[in-house]
């Protein structure tokens, strides 16, 4: 039998304002602790490639004699086992061992890794990859606008994106988001708002630098089909949620980005207004993470005002509070994202499309992309992303919808890099059905 417990002495160490969370030792512990728990259940093996990886190297030492468990693994085995995760929460949704369920063994893998990559760039610095995807919003503001044309017509050579792989490390097969011509704040800021605006009361719509700088399409349909509602629609200065950072383990960076926008939010959050927010990802950053690397009454109040988009609209629907659309959709192949998933929401996106336009079927597609923030954007882990996908791929292909559905922009550009089919959010269905959009 291992020598390591299933019932861990104090609780893990899960947030950096922990004094263990940078300790070596316990790190370690607690990594060994995990992957043998989960080296007995391997419940997960499917859901990535940090499972196979830790099995088999668990695996090659039990068979021969030398470890009855996890004794032998090393520093160069965790990080590998490490690397592998993308960060798609699945195996916590999954897992029977973790807080949420009451469980005794308190397992939470995904913030586990987090921690060990928080660590590796605490000793080693962040990398430079890591560095230049962590600035999603300094990207598109250098970009968008005036330059989007030339700087999507540079995107799209292949000389340049070989270049970009061999000196950045970001794949040169995987499809960069295009930059926006008109950025969201620059379309919000001339835009007039429709007379019945306000009615229903006020939201905030926390944009994203994605719809902010980049694909703007869908937080100009959320505007629409919100005032449609009767809500009057805000918006703050606003910087990157942190994600990208916390990929990285550059968690300085991520916190310091919370930080300036509980700044923004906090005043919206104690009048009682809802923060919305159109990317599951960013969605769930919000709600689980900010609160938890810091852990001020401020940030856990944003956070506790803070719903997805759909999450909102949904509720409007079920109090009958939002307007039905007399469009027909026909058949929409509907991509559930890992990160609305995590947050333990249900499907919303899909409810509100199937209840709210006649005569819709929606077909779930309950399949990772593999893409997760930026992991699936480096080179050394394109191919494992694209294998991993694969399922989601030939599920498109094989509904062969009239239209195809994502909440989550990243997975939106895997699926129209496999299967040549543009996805969208449920956001812009529900304008499409409502003739909000010209």
């Amino acid at each position: 039998m291992s020598k390591f417990p299933r019932t861990p002495v104090v609780p893990p160490a899960t947030s950096p304002n922990d004094p263990r969370y940078y300790d070596p030792r316990d790190l370690e512990a607690e990594l060994l602790r995990t992957f043998q728990i989960c080296h007995e259940c391997r419940m997960c093996v499917g859901y990535c490639g940090s499972f196979p990886e830790l099995f088999k190297r668990v695996d090659r030492d039990v068979d021969a004699g030398r470890a009855q468990g996890v004794e032998l693994i090393d520093a160069d085995d965790i990080v590998t086992v490490s690397d592998e995760c993308w960060q798609c929460k699945l195996c916590y949704i999954k897992c029977p061992y973790t807080k949420d369920d009451g469980a005794r063994e308190l397992l939470d893998f995904p913030r586990l890794l987090a921690r060990e990559k928080a660590n590796r760039a605490k000793r080693n610095g962040v990398t430079f990859v890591d560095r230049i995807l962590g600035e999603p919003q300094l990207m598109g503001q250098l970009a968008s606008g005036p330059l989007a044309s030339l700087g999507n017509l540079i995107n799209k050579k292949r000389l340049v994106r070989k270049a970009q792989q061999k000196l950045a490390g970001i794949a040169a097969e995987f499809p960069l988001p295009p930059f926006a011509a008109k950025p969201f704040p620059q379309w919000f800021h001339n835009h007039t708002p429709s007379p019945n605006a306000g009615d229903a009361g006020d939201v905030v719509l926390f944009a994203t630098c994605y719809g902010n700088y980049y694909t703007p399409q869908a937080v100009v349909a959320a505007v629409l089909v919100l005032e449609h509602a009767g809500y009057r629609v805000h918006t703050v200065e606003e910087t990157c949620c942190g994600m990208p950072n916390l990929d990285g383990g550059d968690v300085a960076g991520f916190v310091d980005k919370v930080r300036a926008n509980v700044v923004e939010l906090f005043p919206w959050a104690d009048r009682g207004v809802p923060i919305l927010v159109p990317s599951p990802t960013c969605g769930y950053t919000l709600k689980k993470e900010w609160a938890e690397y810091v852990q001020q009454p401020e940030v856990e109040k944003v956070a506790a005002a803070t719903l997805d988009i759909m999450e909102f609209l949904e509720r409007l629907r079920r109090n009958q509070q939002l307007p039905p659309a007399d469009k027909s959709l026909g058949k929409i192949s509907y991509h559930v994202a890992c990160h609305l998933r995590a947050q333990k929401v249900g499907f919303p996106g899909a409810r509100v499309i199937r209840k709210t336009c006649p005569d819709t079927v929606v077909e779930m597609l309950p399949e990772c992309s593999a893409v997760d923030g930026t992991w699936g954007m480096k080179a050394r882990h394109y191919e494992t992303g694209r294998r991993y996908a694969r399922k989601l791929v030939e599920g498109v292909e094989e509904q062969a919808a009239a239209m195809v559905m994502t909440d989550c922009g990243m997975s939106a550009l895997r699926i129209e890099k496999e299967t040549g089919r543009r996805a969208l959010h449920p956001i812009e269905v529900l304008a499409q059905a409502y003739g909000l959009l010209t």
